[in-house]
């Protein structure tokens, strides 16, 4: 990290320095896991499933989280250092704890309408009941989740000042119609009344309502961003991207992390074997977040962040589809993984014939 007085912009380390807290989690969740097996089951055989289950939960927490790295990384290149650090030591944990421990117990309080305690002593003597409340809250995690996402999507490129076109015709035709206002809100909500009319009654009431919350909460942070900010900039001039960003990370990182979640109880139902799980992944989010700031990676790659947004989209529909059918999270990974490959691939191309060009 870097004092108080410079960016994380410099780029002063090597590739694998970057993921050297990332290789200490690592090194010590898998540990944890190898402990945590032998203490349930007593096998080495049951140790050995537990220690895969962490190993296979690390790499789907990575392989959903690229372009979650990429839009961290695109909004902390604006932040001061001061805000950058919080975010990468604060930040992190509240993603880790925060999202992978306390989120899926607070959902077992609300739908099962127990207290925390309770939820913590469920989560570990009955883990098969606490595993279907989380699937049972899955509708009204999936239409939050995903009308938030869209709208960190679209805001992306319905952006008038927007200069960079990855798909020239249709992100011209975005960038055009950027000034009609709520453009993205009108979009937004057509797409979730056409989900919510192909379910049955409640569970429409139920996807529609979450939605409503979860365009609401994108709204409010926005505005809460901006005067943050803004009285920010009154007291120190110059200052960008402060306690408004900060929320906006934090909420955006929850929105990305709702799939993972209920995903991993596909594999286990253990919450602490989710835990330590995502909890190794989340940290690889973060060091490749540092290392995308740090390398100035999105100005050499024009394209990179166009397709992650691309890929916030195509997520944000997938979790609209999942209220009708269950979507395996490597289809999710994946499809993710290859927007942000083909981007990049775009942007080398690009960076190639520029080079030809100036020669």
């Amino acid at each position: 990290m870097t004092n108080g007085s410079q960016s994380v912009a410099a780029p002063t380390r090597g590739t694998l320095q970057y993921f050297k807290w990332a290789f200490i989690v690592t090194i010590v969740g898998l540990a944890l896991g190898v402990a945590l097996g032998w203490q349930m089951t007593g096998t080495v055989a049951g140790t050995l499933g537990v220690f895969f289950i962490c190993a296979v939960l690390a790499v789907l927490e990575i392989s959903l989280s690229f372009d979650n790295a990429i839009v961290n990384a695109n909004k902390l290149k604006d932040m001061t250092p001061a805000w950058q650090r919080r975010f990468l030591t604060w930040g992190i944990l509240i993603a880790v704890f925060g999202m992978r421990i306390v989120f899926p117990l607070l959902i077992v309080v609300i739908a099962a309408k127990v207290g925390p305690w309770q939820a913590m002593v469920m989560a570990a003597s009955q883990p098969e009941e606490y595993a279907r409340i989380m699937r049972d809250a899955h509708l009204p995690i999936a239409a939050f989740g995903g009308t938030f996402l869209m709208m960190v999507g679209l805001s992306f490129f319905f952006d008038h000042e927007k200069d960079v076109h990855w798909v020239r015709w249709l992100e011209q035709r975005m960038q055009k119609y950027a000034t009609i206002r709520g453009i993205e809100v009108a979009i937004v909500l057509s797409t979730v009344l056409v989900f919510s009319h192909f379910l049955d009654p409640v569970a429409s009431e139920v996807f529609f309502k979450s939605a409503i919350w979860g365009l609401l909460t994108f709204l409010l942070v926005e505005v809460l961003g901006g005067l943050l900010d803004s009285s920010q900039e009154m007291l120190q001039a110059g200052a960008k991207g402060g306690l408004g960003a900060f929320l906006y990370l934090e909420v955006l990182d929850a929105s990305f992390s709702f799939d993972g979640v209920i995903g991993a109880f596909a594999l286990t139902q253990n919450l602490f074997i989710i835990a330590i799980g995502l909890g190794i992944g989340a940290m690889y989010v973060r060091s490749m977040t540092i290392m995308l700031v740090e390398k100035g990676t999105l100005t050499q790659y024009r394209y990179l962040e166009h397709g992650a947004f691309y890929a916030i989209i195509s997520l944000s529909i997938i979790m609209f589809l999942q209220a009708f059918v269950h979507i395996p999270e490597v289809i999710t990974g994946l499809g993710g993984a290859t927007l942000i490959g083909i981007s990049l691939w775009s942007s080398i191309r690009s960076n190639r014939v520029a080079e030809q060009v100036a020669e």
